[in-house]
């Protein structure tokens, strides 16, 4: 996979913690192995699946800089880098460059629900400040409001490294807006597991997965089928991770995907607060499908 090109299988990497609360940094590097050796294309800490709110930015540089250390060139380092001040987004995204991280994803201000000129200036803001790619992050139901496609398109052809969206909207018409419309250079990325299989028959670039984290492996195969148009095979995985993916959403992610790491020996179960672990009942759900999965024995 060619470094500049923002495509294939990239995993929303959990972070896992010590079960005093610091970083588990023997854990961190176990998972990068596991991506390594699954065929992961992209690895991506400190997003909202890594509990980006609740890093600091010591702990996002130490995440990013240990990752990228792991990974050895293996695979292709992106990191989480983003909030709703566009001057601390800024300074996020100048940490993880400094860090090591080959390219930034950064999540569209949430809660003061910009306009899209105010979207607009934002991510002009963060692809000035950093030589790396930018991806932009737009996630409606996290943010409570839509990077529309048009501001999404402006921003690809005016600024050299904006180089890719995580469209983690079930939107299609602006999903095939994006696909159809994009300048050459510039990837389509879903940011939802249920759609990768329709969204890379569409002609997207590519997934940020979650699922990812469970089976690294299925989810790269996934996508490597619909490319070759081999899509009766790629139906018969997609159903099979079909009840695994809807269970990672039990509850706000990425608690269901922790646990099931935990369950897989990957991870110790330890959340920041105001994450907690999910109910037994929940846990029990997961835990079958897991088994049914051949995952846990």
């Amino acid at each position: 996979m060619s470094h500049h090109s923002i495509s294939g299988s990239a995993v929303a990497l959990v972070t896992p913690f010590t079960e005093n609360d610091t970083i588990d940094t023997a854990a961190l590097r176990r998972l990068v192995q596991f991506h390594c050796a699954a065929g992961t294309d992209i690895i991506i800490p400190c997003g909202t699946t890594g509990e980006s709110p609740t890093l600091s930015d010591e702990e996002q540089y130490e995440i990013i800089d240990i990752v990228r250390e792991e990974a050895d060139g293996r695979l292709m380092v992106a990191a989480g880098a983003g909030t709703n001040n566009t001057r601390k987004a800024v300074a996020m995204a100048e940490n993880a460059c400094r860090a090591g991280a080959e390219a930034i994803l950064s999540v569209a201000p949430y809660y003061n629900k910009p306009s899209q000129e105010g979207y607009y200036r934002h991510y002009h803001h963060i692809a000035e400040a950093v030589d790396k790619p930018v991806i932009i992050y737009n996630v409606p139901g996290r943010t409570g409001s839509n990077v529309s496609a048009d501001t999404i398109l402006r921003l690809a052809s005016d600024c050299r490294n904006i180089a890719a969206v995580k469209e983690a909207s079930d939107n299609m018409d602006q999903i095939m807006q994006l696909i159809d419309d994009k300048p050459d250079g510039f990837t389509v990325l879903t940011g939802e597991d249920p759609l990768i299989l329709p969204f890379m028959a569409l002609g997207g670039d590519g997934v940020i997965s979650v699922a990812a984290n469970q089976v690294p492996g299925e989810i790269k195969q996934l996508i490597t089928l619909v490319q070759a148009g081999r899509l009766e095979e790629a139906r018969l995985i997609n159903n099979r991770l079909r009840r695994l993916i809807r269970l990672n959403f039990i509850e706000s992610n990425p608690v269901p995907v922790k646990y099931s790491l935990a369950l897989m020996g990957l991870v110790r179960e330890s959340y920041r607060l105001p994450l907690v672990a999910m109910e037994e009942s929940k846990k029990e759900l997961m835990k079958k499908e897991l088994e049914s999965l051949g995952l846990i024995s």
